[in-house]
């Protein structure tokens, strides 16, 4: 298990919220050093240490890793794929500075284990659609695949040329209770059960038969610590891993929710995001996570939908007719 202290940047989003909880539970409160450019709200995060970071400023990085005896970074800050296509030269820029910053500290000895996501965005119209190889074409077209493909490369050079173990994954798309969307393309199919349960209905930007590779977040969250702490000669693939637990369509998510909402409707009106969905694969093949560091997903559409659903009406008010 790690030893020395962990940092965990873009603590505040998706991911990064329910990282730090699970960190926290494994290695305590006071060596898991949550940070974010935002401050944080609430409960989620209360309870231990956090730091205001802006991961664009490479001295506040640096100081608050030497402040902390940091010893391990997970990386999540970037713009998300939706929300990089309004604002392209800040999302690049975000994206590939702060990964820089961070892998300069591992070059220079000052951290000695990086963890930074990547995503089925690397991919692109081009690539086999239908369990998507580990190594395969990779012509992406959105500024976040974009930046996620880049990043894979420089993680690997950083690698090669200066020996620093960064490890990444190719996450699918993403689903949980605890944070809200986030600006992802994959996000409907977490809005999809808040409407359900607080309207009755959803009307989704892709079209009914997308299929995507998706993921519940407890699998995602166990497969990022893994990865982190799996022993480096276990680690075969140095710019991003593959991962996969299940794909389906708007169509198919919607009919498990009907089976828990039968009243549950659902209409299509697929926007700009269906281009960015239409470039990705259908579904992923991730033998080498599974061979090489023992990678096994745990939930399946069905059981994902139950508790979704379950711990998003714990959340609501009591008197609500869809519930």
């Amino acid at each position: 298990m790690s030893s020395g202290k962990i940092l965990v940047i873009g603590a505040l989003g998706q991911i990064g919220a329910e990282l730090v909880l699970r960190l926290r539970e494994l290695f305590g409160e006071d060596n898991v050093v949550a940070s974010d450019v935002k401050s944080p709200e609430g409960t989620l995060l209360e309870g231990g240490l956090f730091e205001k970071l802006d991961v664009m400023d490479p001295a506040g990085l640096a100081a608050i890793v030497q402040k902390h005896n940091i010893e391990t970074v997970y990386h999540l800050a970037a713009l998300l794929s939706a929300t990089a296509e309004r604002n392209p030269k800040f999302g690049w820029q975000l994206n590939m500075d702060g990964l820089f910053h961070v892998l300069d500290l591992a070059r220079e000895g000052v951290i000695k284990k990086i963890f930074w996501p990547s995503s089925i965005a690397v991919f692109g119209p081009s690539t086999p659609l239908d369990n998507t190889p580990q190594h395969t074409i990779i012509e992406p077209t959105s500024v976040y695949g974009i930046s996620k493909f880049a990043g894979e490369r420089w993680c690997q050079y950083y690698f090669d040329k200066y020996g620093v173990d960064v490890r990444s994954l190719r996450y699918p798309g993403l689903i949980g209770h605890k944070t809200m969307p986030g600006g992802g393309t994959t996000d409907y199919a977490v809005d999809i059960y808040y409407r359900a349960l607080e309207q009755g209905h959803f009307g989704c930007f892709l079209g009914a038969n997308t299929r995507l590779p998706m993921m519940y977040m407890d699998d995602a969250i166990r497969a990022t610590i893994e990865i982190t702490e799996a022993p480096a000669d276990r680690i075969k693939v140095r710019s991003a891993y593959n991962l996969s637990a299940m794909d389906f369509t708007p169509a198919e998510i919607a009919n498990e929710i009907m089976k828990h909402l039968p009243e549950f409707s659902i209409s299509y009106q697929p926007d700009y995001r269906q281009a960015l969905a239409d470039s990705w694969p259908n579904s992923i093949n991730d033998k080498e996570a599974r061979s090489d560091w023992g990678w096994k997903h745990e939930y399946d559409l069905a059981r994902m939908t139950a508790i979704m659903l379950s711990e998003i009406r714990k959340k609501m008010p009591n008197e609500t007719p869809h519930s």
